[in-house]
């Protein structure tokens, strides 16, 4: 295994990461905008109003987005195990 190799393989490992984690990460990003918003406008300046919605927010797109988020984890393992003798 060569250092190109690992460099392309450690390349694949961090793309697969950000999509994984985009939808989670987006969708409390989101609410986290929206939730900021609403306290500049209504001058509530609490701390702890934005970690329910966000709490929220990080399960539901968990739910909704998990059977993929699973999939692709799962397709980037076979893979990658699949091309083991590839590597050598």
């Amino acid at each position: 295994m060569g250092p190109d190799l690992a460099l392309n393989m450690f390349s694949d490992l961090l793309l697969q990461a950000m999509l994984v984690c985009a939808p989670v990460l987006g969708l409390t990003l989101l609410v986290g905008l929206v939730i900021s918003v609403l306290q500049v406008i209504t001058q509530i300046q609490d701390a702890s109003i934005t970690f329910i919605p966000k709490i929220v927010a990080a399960g539901a797109a968990l739910a909704l987005f998990g059977p993929w988020m699973l999939r692709k984890l799962t397709q980037y393992a076979t893979d990658l195990i699949a091309n083991i003798p590839n590597y050598m």
